[in-house]
């Protein structure tokens, strides 16, 4: 079994991953070695250097994943490109079917998900319940592809000539995606990818990649042709591999700010269609007429949630005016209360960060804030949880009145980590906002319908919340933020998920 460390008795048991998932010389009879997945097929890769995969809570060994190689991409990529004329053929409400099969078997497969993804990634079971739901509902807006992908017609354009436009796939795509969210966000890219007719090689983060590859098995159940969706692991070579492949039609990717300028740009300049989603750091703007309690319960749920490893989280809030002393107040009660465990622990309001590695940069910005003169006003750098004291622990950090210049004020930290300021008006509120070199969303608490709508039109990001604390849009809507936050044209989700995945034929006739 694949468990954590003190799960609470009476909690249904997760199944091993399928056979091809198995321990080969680690530590622990937990511990499961990770494949690729080329042409339908289990398979090792070109060479035996791994990366292990661990219990963030614990710090235990659970797994390790192996480092592909560019020709371990290439295999895959040779896969896809086979099966892509036959998958091509298929009729779209063939294709729709076999996704229809899957969104059930991903229904009724939810909880042991969401344990197996708590127990890889740490964040707590609420969460990845929320988290598993929102990329079914992609795999759901999917299946609609027959209608999704329709075109347009014009008679009579002039005198005995019509025109009507198609949407074709356009081949193989590769999907990079991040350890924060393992399984809603390759769900973001490769339902639709495969839906219109393409297929795909598949690169998911090294540092939790075994709930995705439970996925898998439940894609071949559903009945996608091998070859279709193709699966390699690794690190910046296979990444590397799949920029440059020129077989490789377009790449999907999602990371930090600076990983994603450089996928975009390298895989651009061999010709291909690119979204590339970077980082954040969002703005949370609490007006003095705001309703606090809406306000307190989003604030923190933005910023802790997920232990702030999210590119929707509100890194910054900002209190205009008397609002500014009265969010500070509750905002440092609530981060104070926060409980801190086990993400399997339905008590747990707050798991670990991912790595040991990420612990240490996250305090490092913590550091650095306090060098720099912030006002810190709850430390969570000694956090340490009882009976898991080798977990990656990093409790609720809050600082106030923080620079505009400062490192914590500029770099997306991707952590518990809250910095407070304060606004003499809502202008200059927005003008905080808009120093940052980030753009992928901020939010406003109001009970003002003008404030709302004058916000909205000033704020020049991509997602906006009104008095809502995380502004993701459900699967119909784009997903994608602006300046230094994305690079490209289509977004992910929604239409721009169909126009990017095709391109459109246009038919001009006379007869």
């Amino acid at each position: 079994m694949v468990v954590a460390e003190g799960r609470p008795n009476g909690r249904r048991a997760l199944q091993r991953p399928a056979a091809h998932v198995t321990a080969q010389g680690c530590d622990s009879d937990m511990s499961t070695m990770v494949q690729n997945y080329v042409g339908g097929e289990w398979c090792g890769v070109s060479h035996s250097e791994t990366l292990t995969v661990t219990n963030p809570a614990s710090g235990g060994e659970i797994g390790r994943v192996p480092l592909s190689t560019g020709t371990d991409v290439d295999k895959a990529v040779q896969a896809a490109r086979s099966a892509y004329p036959g998958w091509r053929s298929t009729p779209s409400p063939e294709r729709a079917r076999v996704l229809f099969r899957l969104k059930s078997l991903l229904d009724e497969h939810k909880e042991d998900l969401a344990q197996l993804l708590t127990t890889e990634h740490g964040k707590v079971i609420a969460e990845t319940r929320g988290e598993i739901q929102r990329g079914i509902e992609n795999v759901e807006h999917a299946c609609g592809i027959p209608s999704l992908m329709m075109g347009d017609t014009v008679e009579q354009i002039a005198e005995g000539i019509d025109s009507a436009s198609w949407r074709q796939p356009i081949g193989v795509f590769g999907v990079i995606t991040p350890y924060n969210f393992p399984v809603m966000i390759p769900l973001w890219f490769w339902p639709y990818a495969v839906a219109t007719g393409n297929t795909v090689v598949l690169k998911p983060s090294e540092q939790d990649p075994l709930t995705h590859q439970k996925i898998i098995d439940l894609v071949e159940e559903a009945g996608l042709p091998p070859g279709v969706l193709n699966v390699v692991h690794g690190g910046r070579e296979s990444v590397e591999a799949i920029c440059d492949h020129p077989d490789i039609a377009g790449v999907s990717f999602v990371g930090s700010s600076k990983v994603a300028e450089i996928v975009y740009r390298r895989a651009s300049a061999t010709g291909k269609r690119v979204q590339s989603l970077g980082g954040a750091k969002n703005y949370m703007i609490v007006l003095p007429d705001a309703d606090m309690e809406v306000a307190l319960d989003a604030c923190a749920g933005s910023i802790f949630g997920s232990t702030g490893q999210r590119c929707l989280a509100g890194s910054v809030i900002v209190g205009v005016g008397d609002a500014h002393t009265e969010i500070r107040d509750r905002m440092l009660d609530t981060a104070s209360s926060i409980r801190l465990g086990d993400g399997l622990e339905e008590t747990t309001d707050m798991g670990p960060v991912i790595s040991a590695a990420h612990r240490d940069r996250v305090v490092s910005f913590i550091d650095q804030g306090v060098a720099d003169g912030a006002k810190l006003s709850l430390d969570g750098r000694d956090a340490s949880v009882e009976g898991l004291e080798n977990g990656y622990w990093v409790g609720p950090t809050v600082f106030e009145d923080v620079s505009p210049d400062l490192s914590i004020a500029t770099e997306e930290i991707f952590g518990p980590v809250a910095g407070i300021n304060r606004a003499r008006d809502i202008d200059e509120a927005i003008g905080m906002m808009h120093s940052s070199l980030f753009g992928n969303a901020c939010s406003i608490f109001t009970t003002s319908g003008k404030a709302a709508r004058e916000f909205r039109y000033q704020a020049g990001i991509s997602m906006i919340g009104v008095n809502i604390g995380v502004a993701a849009p459900m699967a119909f809507f784009p997903f994608g933020g602006s300046k230094n936050s994305f690079f490209g044209d289509l977004k992910a989700q929604g239409k721009d998920a169909i126009s990017f995945f095709t391109d459109q034929r246009v038919v001009i006739s006379r007869w």
